[in-house]
């Protein structure tokens, strides 16, 4: 059938999540029953031309995840990737990524091609550039509707804001504070569903979004079931997701391929916001080597292998990693599991082949790769004139220079270095702004490596000239507003807190917190979970820390929350509220850099690792 028109936006609503949910309230009148949502949003574009004849019919599966508003061309480490050369060493992308050269690459790819649909994996909203981030990330949803997104699940970003602004993004409508940013025009929503089958009211189990999306080109039908983490409240802030409860993964995609089956939909893809972490950073790494799947690891792993072999493929994201891997699901039968790393800097073309017969997937004829989006192609028009449009109107605040550095600053996405220079830099200035009596009395800093969203750096991005920070670019780095905390914690606590770093729910993906200067200890990566910590090593200002004294730390509310994983962080007493992260690290940089003496880059020497 041809492609019918795509919403219906009255039928869509999120669901409230009852009288506990704050930030969400009463949301909009009745919805249409869980799963409709391929009723709702049509067949979906139809890319390409041709007509489909025979047996068996190639699919075009385009795919992305974790953009992050990254509208334009991300900078320093974020704008490369690392290639494996034949000869088996590797090399270093510059310059990728970028709105503008993905929708060229995109459009491109279509070509040709009569099924071709476009799916991603979460987060393409959240920790964003100030361009998209100011105006609560309406222009990357009006990108992602040129860019003719067919569908994505949600990830954690996605709840940044919470729960009733996720709703204002898919239904549309102007900012409930700040109202409509371009006069007289209203936000419209996204043009493709948001889904999220395991995000659901904890009273009532209903999903709060469509849990599935059926895409259907001359009776060619795939079903799309789109799942966030089960971990996401432990890194969101906890206000935004009152009431609403995240379920596991493989039992919530398994429960919706039984739903889609009985519909007659056989074809079907997970789209997983959560995801794993190859050998190599290379984005061609050949993770199936020596045997399937054997090149990767991490949570998606064990989620893959005990998916219902009734799902064809699972695009995925989440660690920001690239992989084009075949792990066995539990009937022993391969399957592909992509994630295009981030920032919209590679794409993956998936082939699906289809039979009309079965109305299956030919799992033996799968093919799936990463490419590359490089800017050495025409950037979409449209796309320029949009980032334009949305600059244009950020200029006044984004432009505004708060400091000097000599060098890039870099926020290295590997996930093997633990000590990031931007982190130390950033730990700095929050001990330095919490530290006066004051301000809360702080001795020492915590930083989560999460909250670090780009490097710094030291070429300009516009007219500033080179070296200098604007506040659009500190912005970038720090695009939460998270308030800062002081509190009390006993050493005890403050050497659990860095066991927590490789144990518990940071087991299989460390989360290596950034520390301020004075703060030392050694990291064993030889050891397992949290006999990784040197207990005998952690050191404040050379003084061996005492278990039975208290000290202030100084961390942002996410982490005095509790947020990834750092349970033992919610058990501090005495906690002072300060000014923002944002605040606090322009007001930094402002201090101790300017153009005759730029602020040079920190040693990273406060993490000892042990490998």
């Amino acid at each position: 059938m041809a492609a019918t028109p795509r919403k219906n936006r009255t039928a869509r609503r999120i669901l409230a999540a009852g009288a506990g949910l704050v930030t969400v309230g009463a949301l909009v009148a009745a919805m249409p029953s869980a799963g409709a949502a391929g009723d709702r949003f049509g067949g979906g574009h139809g890319h390409g031309h041709g007509k489909g004849q025979g047996r068996l019919v190639d699919v075009q599966l385009l795919s992305f995840n974790d953009l992050h508003g990254n509208l334009e061309p991300p900078t320093g480490s974020a704008g490369r990737l690392t290639r494996l050369k034949p000869d088996g060493t590797s090399e270093t992308v510059e310059g990728v990524g970028g709105v503008e050269y993905l929708a060229t690459h995109l459009r491109q790819a279509r070509k040709g091609n009569r099924y071709s649909v476009t799916a991603a994996a979460g987060d393409m909203i959240g920790a964003s550039p100030l361009v998209s981030g100011l105006f609560h990330d309406e222009p990357t949803i009006e990108a992602l509707n040129k860019l003719e997104l067919d569908v994505t699940s949600v990830g954690n970003h996605e709840f940044d804001e919470g729960a009733r602004e996720l709703a204002r993004i898919q239904n549309g409508g102007c900012h409930p504070v700040e109202g409509c940013f371009v006069k007289g025009k209203k936000f419209k929503g996204a043009d493709f569903p948001y889904l999220a089958a395991n995000v659901t009211n904890e009273k009532s189990g209903r999903p709060l979004l469509d849990p599935y999306f059926v895409w259907e080109r001359d009776g060619v039908r795939i079903g799309f079931i789109g799942v966030t983490l089960e971990g996401t409240a432990n890194i969101v802030s906890a206000e935004g997701i009152k009431g609403l409860k995240f379920g596991d993964e493989v039992e919530t995609i398994n429960k919706y391929a039984k739903v889609l089956e009985r519909k007659g939909v056989k074809s079907i893809v997970a789209l997983l916001h959560e995801g794993g972490l190859p050998a190599s950073g290379a984005y061609n790494y050949d993770c199936d080597s020596p045997g399937p799947g054997n090149g990767v690891s991490g949570p998606i792993v064990d989620i893959a292998k005990n998916v219902s072999p009734q799902v064809d493929a699972l695009v995925t994201g989440h660690t920001h990693q690239a992989y084009a891997c075949t792990i066995p699901d539990p009937a022993g039968k391969p399957r592909t599991v992509t994630s295009a790393a981030s920032f919209g800097r590679l794409y993956t073309d998936t082939t699906l082949t289809y039979d009309r017969r079965t109305d299956d997937i030919v799992r033996t004829a799968v093919a799936s790769a990463n490419h590359v989006v490089t800017r050495d192609v025409k950037p979409a028009k449209d796309m320029s004139k949009l980032i334009d449009r949305w600059k244009t109107l950020a200029a006044p605040i984004a432009n505004r220079p708060v400091g000097h550095i000599s060098a890039d600053i870099e926020n290295p996405l590997d996930a093997q270095v633990y000590e990031k220079p931007l982190g130390d830099l950033i730990a700095d200035a929050q001990l330095e702004g919490m530290a006066p009596a004051d301000k809360g009395g702080a001795q020492l800093a915590l930083m989560n490596p999460g909250g670090i969203r780009a490097p710094l750096t030291r070429k300009a991005s516009g007219s500033e000239g080179d070296g200098v920070v604007t506040y659009g670019e500190a912005y970038t780095v720090q695009p939460f507003t998270n308030m800062m905390t002081a509190v009390d914690l006993t050493g005890a606590q403050l050497v659990t807190t860095l066991q927590q770093q490789v144990s518990g729910a940071n087991l299989a993906s460390p989360k290596i917190l950034q520390v301020s200067r004075g703060f030392t200890y050694t990291l064993d990566m030889t050891k397992t979970g949290a006999d990784r910590i040197v207990v005998g090593s952690v050191r404040l200002n050379g003084e061996p820390i005492d278990p039975a004294k208290t000290y202030r730390v100084a961390m942002n509310e996410f982490l005095s929350g509790g947020g990834d994983g750092f349970a033992v962080l919610k058990e501090h007493r005495n906690k002072l509220v300060g000014a923002s992260d944002l605040d606090m690290f322009t007001a930094y940089l402002t201090a101790h850099s300017s153009a005759s003496a730029p602020l040079p880059v920190p040693a990273a020497d406060r993490i000892t690792v042990i490998k």
